[in-house]
């Protein structure tokens, strides 16, 4: 009988049950993609990481993420989960110099690099995930994309174009005037958003606007899905790396580096730390930095 370790990780955040829940598969090898996805259908988290094993000592490991639904080539907070579960295991050990720890996680598409800061005092360590360089996608109709979260082309923040972007896996950018209209929407008829979805260039809707959550926070956002995979994601990383570069990109903020808030209405706050280099017109990197908390701790057992 087989018996693979796991971990339940609440990224983007210090306090335990707040965040983004994921699941962390360790030794995951055996595990074939469609053992993979029953097993992320099980966990019914947004996200489930399954990690391979890795030499002792090394900085390379073989990672992918699942939702309930398929797979995706890149994720914000499983990234988070996944190195937060990799030190908690004893996988891999910061310096005892106090210097950076420096990762490739090889993902679906290729590899990405993770630096991990040593924490600070009674902070949990900051792990810093560099994004695919961002590709802006097509533009979508107002008229088409509002209703479909129950909202109108009056809630659009005037002149901001609706746009795909990605920094790893497509996301539909909706930037709204403000937090009202942001609190209203909802997936108004899922069937019409899955049918849409499919016959675009996106994986999954990232609404949000300008000013945070809390005074410490500079925009708000939250990020819905289609079943079966879950309603709304608490923390979204990699769409938090493609809204980074939307507003860089189209001047909608002044500084590259800032503070997105996410999931304070679901009882989830999260805080993701960001930074864009590069000019608005040629981005060269976007970064997402946060920290992450086990909360649970368990293996698989069966014939898997």
């Amino acid at each position: 009988m087989s018996q693979l370790p796991f971990l339940l990780v609440d990224a983007f955040t210090t306090q335990p049950l707040s965040g983004n829940p994921c699941a962390v598969v360790l030794d995951a090898d055996a595990l074939d993609p469609a053992m993979r996805q029953r097993l992320a259908r099980e966990f019914n988290q947004s996200e489930t990481a399954f990690v391979n094993r890795a030499a002792p000592g090394s900085t390379e490991f073989t990672v992918r993420f699942f939702t309930p639904a398929e797979e995706i080539p890149l994720a914000g907070h499983p990234t988070i989960a996944t190195v937060t579960a990799l030190l908690h295991a004893s996988r891999v050990a910061l310096p005892a110099s106090g210097a950076p720890l420096t990762l490739t996680l090889h993902l679906l598409h290729g590899p990405i690099r993770v630096d991990v800061m040593s924490p600070t005092g009674t902070e949990p360590p900051l792990v810093w995930m560099t994004q695919r360089q961002p590709v802006f996608g097509a533009t979508h109709a107002p008229e088409t994309v509002l209703p479909l979260f129950g909202l109108t082309p009056d809630d659009l923040l005037p002149g901001a174009p609706i746009q795909t972007v990605s920094t790893g896996t497509p996301q539909l950018m909706i930037l709204l005037r403000d937090h009202a209209a942001l609190r209203r929407a909802h997936v108004a008829d899922p069937a019409a958003l899955g049918r849409y979805r499919a016959e675009s260039d996106f994986f999954s809707p990232h609404l949000f606007c300008l000013g945070g959550a809390t005074p410490a926070g500079h925009t708000f956002a939250r990020h819905f899905g289609t079943p079966p995979d879950v309603s709304e994601d608490p923390v979204t990383g990699s769409a938090t790396g493609g809204m980074a570069a939307y507003l860089w990109r189209h001047g909608y903020i002044n500084s590259p580096n800032f503070l997105a808030e996410q999931g304070h209405d679901m009882g989830r706050a999260g805080t993701v730390q960001v930074r864009i280099s590069g000019a608005r017109e040629a981005i060269d990197a976007v970064q997402i930095g946060g920290t992450g908390v086990v909360v649970l701790e368990g293996s698989l057992r069966g014939d898997l």
